[in-house]
């Protein structure tokens, strides 16, 4: 049955949605029954991705981070019986993958696995202005001191990111692994503490001291606050794989075409949202515009 909820109630349902409100909360607030609300959720989360995988094409970025974060679906790990951990891949443990250079350029759901890891940096590569292509005879562009880079790569020290990389972007890409070093907590839940970093170029000639994913951890705060599903102790998790894609795929679109972050030290300045920042829009838009685009498309 289709939704025939009128414009102006499903913007106002969407953006509750996107701005942290729970299921149960956007309907107490707006009036709309949950199950109303979470089909509205699905569609608009899938055209959501469909319109970023569209216009997230061509990008000319400099150095893209990469991590995962951790949830789950329906149950966690410890409780998946034996048949369900080796026939279901959509319940249990997931993580969100994601690659940000301040847009978040692309994100993939699903186990932490080398798998998924090349899975993202093929997605990643696909993205961002073609890799040059030599002629055959071009030997002389395969040197090393005329290697051509188009992007950095800064990950953690997840053991199928090297591989994965090499095989999306080849020689044009350069890469760095940061592994950071905690001392055990005492109790559980309590923070670790972290002791030291150790950054390792891996490809290309970089700096170590230029191997950073501090603002993709960032913003995994940041999806961890506004996401109930990503909130750890607590009851906001998703019983479907395809409803965490929805919430993510709607969340992501809009912290990449609306979100506007605070300028440090600049009280009431805000910085242009990351996807006119990275030229992917040419104007400041409203959730009211990012509702229309997507729906339209």
């Amino acid at each position: 049955m289709a939704n025939v909820l009128p414009r102006e109630k499903k913007i106002e349902v969407l953006h509750h949605l996107v701005e942290g409100n729970t299921l149960r909360s956007t309907s107490r607030l707006t009036g709309v029954h949950r199950t109303t609300i979470m089909n509205l959720a699905l569609d608009f989360g899938h055209q959501c991705a469909d319109y970023m995988d569209g216009t997230m094409r061509n990008l000319d970025l400099k150095h893209v981070e990469c991590d995962e974060i951790w949830t789950f679906v329906q149950k966690k790990q410890n409780k998946l019986t034996v048949e369900e951990r080796a026939e279901r891949s959509d319940i249990g443990d997931v993580y969100l993958w994601t690659a940000i250079d301040k847009l978040a350029v692309t994100h993939l759901l699903g186990k932490r696995s080398a798998d998924n890891a090349r899975k993202l940096m093929n997605s990643l590569a696909d993205r961002l202005k073609p890799m040059p292509k030599p002629h055959q005879t071009d030997a002389h562009a395969y040197t090393v001191e005329k290697r051509l880079y188009v992007t950095q790569i800064s990950t953690d020290g997840f053991p199928g990111y090297p591989e994965a990389v090499d095989n999306a972007f080849g020689q044009f890409a350069q890469y760095g692994v940061l592994i950071k070093q905690y001392r055990n907590a005492n109790m559980d839940y309590t923070p670790s503490e972290i002791v030291g970093t150790d950054r390792r170029p891996v490809k290309g000639n970089i700096s170590p001291w230029s191997i950073c994913t501090s603002h993709v951890e960032r913003h995994n705060l940041t999806i961890r606050t506004l996401m109930k599903r990503f909130t750890r102790l607590s009851l906001g998790f998703s019983k479907k794989l395809e409803n965490l894609e929805a919430a993510v795929a709607m969340f992501l679109a809009y912290y990449n075409y609306v979100w506007r972050t605070r300028m440090p030290e600049k009280s009431g300045q805000c910085r242009v949202p990351a996807a006119m920042a990275a030229g992917v829009v040419k104007s400041l838009w409203s959730f009211e515009n990012l509702f229309d685009e997507v729906t339209a498309a």
